[in-house]
């Protein structure tokens, strides 16, 4: 059976404090202070995600809403993608997250939550033990998987180690595709801390900011690999990614149409080039997420956990 890159049934966590994780922004260049007090930076957030799962449902994807834990503390759980993975076959991938109040996003009754909606888990590779010696790599925020050509591609960073994606695909069989994706900040070129803000992989086509990877070599060898798996390239500015244009993702709505997610912002800044590139394959559905992408220095798509589970 072909394996599927697109899915219509996706796990959002629903945040309660929301704020600026001063942990994260260590290495985190998108994130940005808003001069608010965090209970009204958490309700704008609250309505952001309200919104946004509201058009996802209204165009028929299914969204499973899950809230937050209150105990927590957890002000970046809003993107789960980052410390969960769900595969075809049934196996649940856990993973070492960089900061530490992030740890606590991976919570048992997510799973649990699953379950009870149908799908089937039969096995848990966890990962989390690299954290006690430092190694982190952050889910499908670190590792864009193309799953139908079972090939990986990731940009190392602090929060992407090499060796932990090798071992991951090793164990889930996909060839690696290893780079470093760079941004300019206060005049020095830095790693972006995840390949999801730099780069989208949708069934037909990538977007991806090609000006991010310095290095010729991998940049060609990037660039060798989407062509071999005939994914037409939409390549978008440093300015752009910026405006959260490289971190979207494509989903399945009612009828199987195919729907391009992204940001208010990110669709505000595509040329319109770009958009009939998108059209082509896509609809394009977008939403406000302002104050999530200020204050989290992440977008739609960190926003999505992609549940490919079977069902039961």
């Amino acid at each position: 059976m072909a394996l599927r890159q697109i899915t219509n049934t996706i796990l959002m966590i629903r945040p309660i404090q929301f704020r600026m994780n001063e942990e994260t922004a260590v290495n985190n260049y998108f994130q940005e202070e808003l001069n608010l007090k965090n209970e009204e930076i958490n309700k704008k957030a609250q309505q952001e995600f309200d919104d946004f799962v509201a058009k996802l449902r209204f165009v028929g994807v299914n969204v499973i809403v899950e809230d937050d834990d209150k105990e927590g503390n957890t002000p970046d759980s809003v993107f789960p993608n980052n410390w969960v993975s769900f595969h075809e076959n049934g196996d649940v991938a856990l993973y070492p997250m960089f900061a530490e109040n992030r740890r606590r996003e991976r919570r048992e009754e997510v799973l649990i939550r699953l379950e009870k909606e149908g799908f089937d888990i039969n096995n848990v590779i966890d990962y989390s033990e690299a954290e006690e010696e430092d190694f982190f790599l952050e889910g499908t925020g670190s590792i864009l998987m193309d799953r139908q050509n079972e090939r990986a591609y990731c940009a190392l960073s602090a929060r992407a180690d090499e060796q932990l994606f090798i071992e991951f695909c090793e164990d889930f069989e996909y060839t690696p595709i290893v780079f470093t994706a760079n941004q300019t900040v206060n005049g020095e070129r830095l790693p972006i801390y995840h390949t999801n803000v730099m780069m989208c992989l949708a069934e037909e086509f990538c977007v991806i900011c090609l000006d991010t990877i310095d290095d010729k070599k991998e940049r060609k060898n990037v660039l060798k690999h989407l062509k071999a798996t005939n994914k037409e390239i939409i390549a978008i500015t440093e300015d752009q990614m910026h405006h959260f244009a490289g971190n979207m993702l494509q989903v399945l709505g009612a009828d199987d149409k195919k729907y391009l997610v992204m940001s208010a912002d990110a669709h505000q800044s595509l040329t319109s080039d770009q958009v009939k590139k998108i059209e082509r394959h896509s609809k394009i559905l977008s939403s406000d997420l302002g104050t999530i992408e200020t204050c989290g220095g992440g977008s739609a798509r960190c926003m999505m956990a992609e549940v490919f589970l079977p069902k039961k």
